[in-house]
């Protein structure tokens, strides 16, 4: 079963099925275009299953290999193939994404009413080539899906977002093209060093700390934007509110798991040193992200700009993770990184439902739901309580694998990590309390109906997802912990053995 080219299928599936969507589909067959993307969908996530099914949890070697030693060429001559394969650090992001997709079909089912079709093969094309980026092994390979995943994404925003969409579509696209000229050049200057643009080769790679330091400063922006680290992220706010709600949800969800998943993939193994040498700034500018941007996220009137500001506090947790060089550390944020993706998500799609009812995203405007849709306070409850790190969900067990890891580095960072429990809860629960609770003051308010089957449906699939992650998180650490394993011991190697504060 193994022989099957799972990875190929994962990625060409959704790509392929989103140009037939295009070419098929019209406003007047909306409903053959909603059924095709929808089962395109489905049956992207179907070839994902067995990535999981027969994983071996065992071994840090990358697995469900295509092209490897260079069996399938794409452009002989500079060594470039096509070269795929994931290891216990990306398998759940191709999951994650491929599941996400069919979320974002089924909410936008009923919402979206002009160019469906365009609509729908937008984001399945972007789901195809947001695989390709977590399992392309091969240097050029990645930068391709890399770039190319901004084009889906900056359409969405920029047809069909809201009355400023061209600006935040222009800024989103111009920030992370900006960063990603900067990768270019460092892709480029390692396949002149090493005579290949195989990653895994990459790691191994002896390189001089000048070199490393110019790297990993490029890698810094092009991944640092792409998070987005403060002070590099004022394109998400703007991205998130005027976003439709389909495309909140994937930006949220996947998008910005792609520089955080650069960080682990190209940063922290190809140029240790450089990482190790300047810690406490990407430690100091996590810390940033994680304190500052909640009171940022505090003083929000607009319910999504708040749960974008929320994303990046979040983030902040990821990138602390990762530069804490510690099992816990690295695996909670890796944690939080899934954990977010279904959160986030949900929180969006939350916010959505009522803005579809109500053509509003001020929290103002609100107030006294929970009389008029008990179902919905319900699920945005729990999704509401998961985002400030609630005990038994999952936005929980990211955040308390991180601070283990900070503690084990030094009290202080453990403890400036720990105020989000407070912030998130803080700015969250402020939230949820003006738009849910109190007596209905807004004639608008008081005639809203509340879900219906299809909302249910995904609300439901994601609280489920939300709690059994918070429950039993096995499943995802199992997978993962070789992995990270074998990553600790390759930058420990190459690293001085104590962390500079």
């Amino acid at each position: 079963m193994t022989d099957i080219p799972y990875l190929s299928l994962a990625i060409w599936i959704p790509i392929l099925g989103g140009l037939l969507v295009l070419a098929t589909g019209s406003d007047t067959n909306a409903r053959m275009a909603r059924m095709t993307a929808l089962l395109t969908a489905v049956l992207g996530f179907a070839v994902t299953i067995p990535l999981f099914k027969y994983f071996d949890t065992g071994t840090a070697a990358m697995q469900f290999e295509e092209g490897a030693n260079g069996s399938l060429p794409w452009i002989e001559h500079f060594k470039i193939y096509y070269h795929l394969g994931i290891d216990g650090i990306s398998m759940w992001f191709v999951l994650l994404n491929s599941f996400m997709t069919i979320i974002v079909v089924i909410a936008g089912w009923e919402v979206i009413r002009s160019r469906v079709a365009q609509y729908m093969a937008a984001f399945l094309i972007m789901s195809g080539l947001m695989n390709g980026i977590f399992s392309a092994l091969d240097g050029v390979l990645f930068y391709v899906f890399f770039e190319a995943s901004l084009i889906p994404l900056y359409l969405i925003i920029g047809i069909w977002g809201g009355p400023n969409r061209v600006y935040a579509a222009f800024k989103f696209f111009l920030f992370t093209l900006a960063g990603s000229l900067l990768l270019l050049l460092s892709l480029i200057y390692l396949y002149n060093t090493t005579g290949s643009f195989d990653i895994l080769e990459w790691h191994k790679a002896p390189l001089a700390m000048s070199a490393q330091i110019w790297i990993f400063f490029a890698f810094l922006i092009a991944f640092g934007v792409k998070v987005p680290m403060w002070p590099i992220h004022t394109w998400l706010p703007d991205a998130h509110v005027e976003a439709p709600t389909g495309g909140s949800v994937v930006l949220a969800a996947i998008a910005l798991k792609l520089g955080a998943y650069g960080f682990v993939r190209f940063a922290l193994p190809i140029v240790p040193d450089a990482c190790h040498q300047y810690t406490w700034l990407v430690v100091g500018l996590s810390l940033i992200a994680v304190v500052y941007i909640g009171f940022v996220a505090l003083a929000q009137t607009d319910m999504k700009k708040l749960v974008a500001y929320s994303s990046v506090s979040h983030m902040g947790f990821v990138t602390l993770g990762f530069f804490l060089y510690n099992h816990y550390g690295i695996e909670g944020a890796l944690i939080q990184m899934i954990s977010h993706g279904f959160v986030s998500g949900a929180m969006f799609l939350c916010i959505g439902v009522l803005y579809d009812r109500m053509h509003s995203r001020q929290i103002a405007d609100y107030g006294g739901v929970v009389n008029t849709m008990p179902k919905f306070a319900a699920f945005f409850m729990l999704f509401a309580m998961a985002n400030a790190g609630l005990p038994g969900t999952s936005g929980f067990i990211g955040e308390f694998t991180v601070i283990l890891g900070a503690m084990q580095v030094h009290f202080l960072i453990a403890f400036l990590a720990a105020t989000t429990l407070i912030l998130g809860a803080a700015y969250t629960l402020w939230m949820y309390k003006r738009v849910v609770f109190g007596a209905v003051a807004n004639e608008k308010v008081a005639g809203l109906t509340d879900i219906n089957r299809r909302e249910f449906f995904f609300l439901a699939v994601l609280a489920l997802c939300v709690l059994a992650m918070g429950v039993y998180p096995k499943p995802f650490t199992e997978v993962m912990n070789f992995s990270v394993n074998h990553l600790l011991e390759h930058v420990s190697s190459k690293m001085l053995p104590t962390l500079p504060l």
